[in-house]
């Protein structure tokens, strides 16, 4: 759906939700946990453009998740940002 030098957005194969997309950090980073300092700028884009995203896909309401490690539901260890709405 979008891809930049520093991301891309696509559909999730096993949607949990009406629209469920993934943003992916190309920059290999294993979890929310393993992030440092010099980071806070990348992620502060991935959020920025999940909602661009959201909002091309129109969607007026929408969550965004992070999985933090297996214990809260991480089974992929590179960060990735859920985007999930569509509910009625």
């Amino acid at each position: 759906m979008q891809e930049t030098e520093d991301f891309v957005i696509f559909k999730d194969i096993k949607p949990s939700a009406p629209v469920h997309y993934l943003a992916v950090l190309k920059k290999h980073i294993p979890s929310i946990k393993e992030i440092e300092h010099e980071d806070e700028a990348l992620i502060g884009h991935l959020i920025h453009e999940a909602k661009s995203a959201a909002e091309k896909l129109g969607l007026s309401g929408y969550k965004l998740v992070f999985n933090v490690g297996r214990d809260g539901g991480q089974i992929i260890d590179h960060i990735h940002l859920h985007i999930l709405g569509g509910w009625n």
